[in-house]
């Protein structure tokens, strides 16, 4: 077997990255595609940082293990599989499953700040940005985390506000002109999407 191609995946929080990832995965058999996804790489609450009002900010490039994370990825480029324990967004009432990511031909590599730290960024084949307006991206990040995750819309307008658009703006905007393929997301994606899976399909 060739060294997994590796494709980079980030945009703004809300821009849809979940709906497109699914797709992705929907497309290829489960030994052809593989995705190692950077919301298990947080860092436990006790050593997440507090913004001026004392509030958690898990909106920074120092919430996550990225250390762990970039070894992981080699670990999978040198086909080996990885194990990793399910973060839970700190639910206390789920208990975290034990994660096997296999190394497969296709690898997928999602995160918030995966273009910021270059010695991530270098490891990527291939580089995919998700564009979304700013106020879709509020409108959907309210629905998931107020309807899904039960958070209080207070709480979920005073994170984006303070933590997550300023995060966008500073660890995940700079990089938008970099990135290879740019899927806008605003209202459709399934064009963008058809377009990187017929690439795909080519290097395997």
């Amino acid at each position: 077997m060739k060294k997994p191609y590796i494709i980079g995946i980030t945009g703004a929080s809300g821009a849809g990255k979940t709906s497109i990832l699914r797709g992705l995965l929907n497309a290829f058999s489960v030994d052809t595609i593989s995705l190692l996804s950077q919301d298990n790489y947080y860092r436990p609450r006790e050593q997440q940082k507090q913004d001026e009002n004392g509030v958690l900010n898990f909106d920074l490039p120092d919430s996550l293990d990225l250390e762990a994370y970039k070894n992981d990825i080699i670990a999978l480029r040198n086909e080996q599989n990885v194990e990793r324990q399910e973060y839970t967004f700190n639910n206390a009432d789920k208990k975290p499953a034990n994660i096997v990511i296999h190394s497969t031909p296709i690898l997928i590599v999602e995160g918030l700040f995966i273009f910021h730290k270059e010695e991530i960024s270098n490891l990527f084949d291939l580089k995919v940005f998700i564009d979304v307006e700013d106020f879709i991206g509020l409108k959907r990040r309210i629905l998931r985390d107020n309807t899904e995750r039960g958070y209080p819309l207070d709480d979920v307008l005073y994170r984006y506000e303070h933590h997550v658009f300023p995060a966008y703006q500073q660890f995940i905007a700079p990089y938008k002109a970099k990135a290879d393929i740019i899927i806008p997301n605003n209202l459709h994606f399934e064009k963008g999407l058809d377009v990187l899976i017929a690439f795909l399909k080519t290097k395997i």
